[in-house]
């Protein structure tokens, strides 16, 4: 089974955090679920430097990596990873959707209103117990 190590992008702005809409996929299990937004970690790369070219890459926006906020571990039934979460701020909320079909900007206590890719679960549960 493949195992990929990646990096995803809690992105908050005032009292509101950024979550993304996947579009479909070839995964039933991950099509049209929300996440945090990332990718993976290329050869040569800190995972901050994966991080913040990821987020200019996925959607056109300038992001400061503030710290590492949780790391999990997921098996997905076709692959493993390993997501490093980072707190990220941005400078504006205007952003361009390359990989995704939508976004929404939420206080923390409505993150669980949304339908999270199973990896990110836990991120979500810890923003809401903060």
């Amino acid at each position: 089974m493949k195992h990929h190590e990646v990096v995803a992008a809690i992105i908050i702005n005032g009292t509101e955090i950024l979550c993304l809409q996947r579009g479909p996929s070839k995964y039933d299990y991950i099509s049209h679920k929300y996440e945090f937004p990332g990718g993976k970690v290329e050869a040569g790369e800190t995972r901050e430097e994966a991080l913040v070219r990821e987020i200019k890459e996925e959607l056109e926006l300038d992001i400061q990596v503030q710290e590492l906020f949780l790391t999990v571990e997921h098996e997905y039934p076709d692959f493993k990873i390993t997501m490093h979460g980072f707190l990220c701020r941005a400078g504006q909320t205007q952003l361009t959707l390359h990989e995704h079909v939508a976004y929404q900007w939420l206080p923390a206590h409505q993150l669980p209103s949304l339908d999270w890719a199973a990896a990110d679960i836990p991120f979500v549960s810890k923003l809401v117990a903060q």
